[in-house]
């Protein structure tokens, strides 16, 4: 199984009021697959150890979209219910430094613990 860096949404893994994440790559997910989530998994630090947040997310569907096709809808499956889409759009484009038009690969997943 895999683990899949929650770094900007710890809180809301935690929580449990996440249940839609963005990326831009993991085009081999499929419906049903496991991944770990994690507080950071790339990027780690000579003797830090990888955290995970709680018990393991299984895959309900993937899709690829626009980033900026994203709806109010969605920014609250994404952890994010104050941010409105284009604010959710901006926040990413921010970090990433990408185009708001760029395809995201939107994963939906269930909690299994």
């Amino acid at each position: 199984m895999r683990n899949m860096g929650f770094a900007m949404t710890t809180a809301q893994i935690k929580a449990g009021t996440k249940t839609v994440t963005r990326r831009f790559g993991w085009w081999f997910l499929n419906e049903g697959d496991m991944v770990q989530p994690v507080a950071k998994a790339m990027g780690l630090k000579r003797g830090e150890k990888v955290q995970k947040l709680r018990g393991p997310l299984q895959v309900v569907k993937v899709n690829s979209e626009p980033l900026n096709s994203i709806t109010k809808a969605d920014c609250i499956l994404e952890g994010f219910p104050d941010l409105e889409p284009s604010e959710f759009v901006d926040m990413l484009v921010k970090h990433y430094g990408c185009d708001p038009s760029k395809t995201v690969n939107r994963i939906e997943f269930a909690y299994t613990d």
